[in-house]
């Protein structure tokens, strides 16, 4: 290589890392725009490290380290293999809940005051047990009625087996086995409130207090479980 061949190679560099420091301290003059800097380029920063900004600065154009820049988000390409299929997992056996063996429906809910003829809510609650009794076996459903102590104890026994009578009639609708349900009334020999509970003649505040006592209880007698369906 003769000496002007050299010199014009080096005035080529020369030129050349000229421009990529133009370029550079261009780059990094519109990356500080909107920060105060100092008289050497650095970014000016508040007594706890945070930097200042100026009019220009925008959310959309930060700086590190004095604002996060949002990194790119790399969406990883898909596979060119197909994954292996995972074998099915084995799953536990469902365990239906448990049917309960006895229940104690309020006589209010079923019936009005003094009567023997289910309400629109009665039959719902009935229907909701119904539905409990799906898929169970049983040897027998004993309905029983319960009466307060206002009235004869002949007459509140009257009631009380009418009520349970009317209970099983509704079952017996719903395909429950009329051979399997046994219906008594039991008047006001069970009642559940105490002996010195809710003293005092017929009035709205004993009835009220009496509300316990009114009641129909089904219970489902013998070894009970959940059928399995298929």
């Amino acid at each position: 290589m003769n000496k002007l061949s050299a010199i014009f190679i080096a005035a080529i560099a020369a030129t050349t890392i000229s421009q990529v420091g133009a370029q550079t301290l261009a780059s990094e003059s519109v990356r500080k725009q909107g920060y105060l800097v100092d008289g050497s380029g650095a970014f000016v920063t508040a007594g706890d490290g945070a930097c200042w900004h100026n009019g220009a600065w925008s959310s959309a154009r930060p700086a590190e380290p004095c604002d996060p820049v949002p990194k790119p988000v790399v969406v990883a390409q898909a596979p060119t293999v197909a994954p292996k299929v995972a074998p099915a997992p084995v799953l536990a056996p469902v365990v239906a809940a448990p049917v309960p063996t006895k229940i104690s429906l309020s006589a209010g809910t079923l019936f009005a005051f003094d009567k023997a003829n289910l309400k629109p809510e009665g039959k719902t609650t009935l229907d909701d047990l119904v539905q409990k009794l799906d898929g169970a076996t049983y040897e027998a459903i004993l309905v029983t009625g319960h009466t307060d102590r206002i009235g004869s104890p002949k007459y509140n026994q009257k009631l009380s087996t009418q009520r349970a009578q009317t209970v099983k009639e509704y079952l017996m609708t719903k395909k429950v086995q009329s051979s399997r349900i046994d219906a008594q009334g039991k008047g006001e020999s069970d009642p559940v409130t105490k002996s010195n509970e809710c003293k005092g003649a017929k009035s709205a505040k004993v009835i009220a207090c009496l509300q316990a006592d009114r009641r129909v209880d089904i219970e489902l007698q013998g070894a009970m479980k959940r059928a399995d369906k298929q």
